[in-house]
């Protein structure tokens, strides 16, 4: 059994780490966050030491890994606000364990080397959550990309709107140099997946970038990709709008749609699983995405011409 610390104990996404630590048959053993509505770690694990300041998480942890080896921290999730994942993960390989990081892994691709550096010095290891790449979907068609013989390039759509409400830009989330923005925030592991997919990146235009929402086109070896972010409930087709749904999403790669909407509840126990048996995404396998969303970032938006998504006609 393994020890695990999760940083960022209220966020959304802690509760997926919670259940997977448990799910794996390991144990949460602290937890910090800066907000105190934690109740949820009552349903996974009521005995972990819990801090809301990080001085004294650091100290738990220290002392944890001074008193012996049965009691050394071996994991540290991160769950934390995207711009504190750096530090954080610098925190947990410097703590003598090894990180779990959510996405966005970092937020400018040079962080990425600051990182390799303490792997080295520490002998610990970053681990990130790529939960596409585990999804079954998702490898069947990058199976079927790669069996193929073409001559010309997939033409793919990606469209991802999930609904937000007045909160979100009141929150971090919407302060770019905390979040990375909506395609960081939102999008980094849908052009992570792309990349897994149809290979290295070789064109990133953008047509669309506001708090809210952003768009344009990315070029890979083996697809040409028009792709479309939004939190806005407005941007959300008016079929889904009259059945109640909030969020939309679709992936079509030549004309087809690519269902791959079930078998989410699980992808982070099962990149748990491929974590501890060794075989967990690290520091490099992020460079192309964490590098597309900081370009996405900093780019001139282009001009509606050529290739360009289908809802910035609207």
């Amino acid at each position: 059994m393994k020890k695990f610390a999760l940083m960022g104990a209220a966020g959304y996404i802690a509760p997926r780490h919670m259940k997977a630590i448990k799910d794996t048959g390991n144990d949460l053993v602290a937890a910090l966050d800066i907000n105190d509505s934690v109740g949820i770690i009552d349903s996974h694990f009521p005995n972990a030491e819990f801090f809301t300041e990080y001085e004294r998480f650091d100290r738990h942890i220290d002392k944890l890994r001074r008193a012996n080896h049965s009691k050394q921290v071996d994991y540290i999730s991160i769950c934390s606000p995207n711009y504190l994942h750096d530090s954080h993960m610098r925190f947990a390989l410097r703590s003598g364990a090894d990180a779990i990081c959510e996405k966005p892994l970092v937020l400018n691709p040079w962080n990425i080397d600051g990182l390799i550096d303490i792997e080295k010095d520490t002998g610990h290891k970053v681990n990130t959550i790529l939960q596409l790449r585990v999804h079954p979907a998702i490898i069947a068609l990058r199976d079927k990309v790669l069996a193929q013989k073409k001559d010309t390039k997939h033409e793919v759509d990606l469209t991802y709107i999930t609904s937000r409400g007045h909160w979100y830009l009141q929150s971090w989330k919407g302060d770019l140099k905390k979040s990375g923005g909506i395609a960081t925030n939102i999008g980094v592991h849908f052009f992570d997946m792309l990349h897994f997919i149809f290979g290295d990146l070789q064109n990133n235009i953008v047509h669309l970038s506001t708090d809210t929402k952003a768009a344009g086109y990315l070029e890979y070896e083996n697809a040409r990709v028009r792709w479309f972010l939004s939190v806005d409930y407005n941007d959300v087709p008016e079929k889904q709008k009259e059945i109640g749904q909030r969020t939309f999403r679709s992936i079509t790669v030549d004309g087809e749609e690519i269902e791959f909407s079930g078998g989410f509840t699980d992808l982070h126990t099962r990149s748990y699983e491929e974590i501890l048996a060794g075989r967990g995404f690290g520091l490099e396998e992020n460079r192309t995405a964490i590098t597309t969303v900081a370009n996405i970032r900093n780019a001139v938006i282009a001009p509606l011409t050529g290739d360009y998504h289908p809802f910035l006609k609207k």
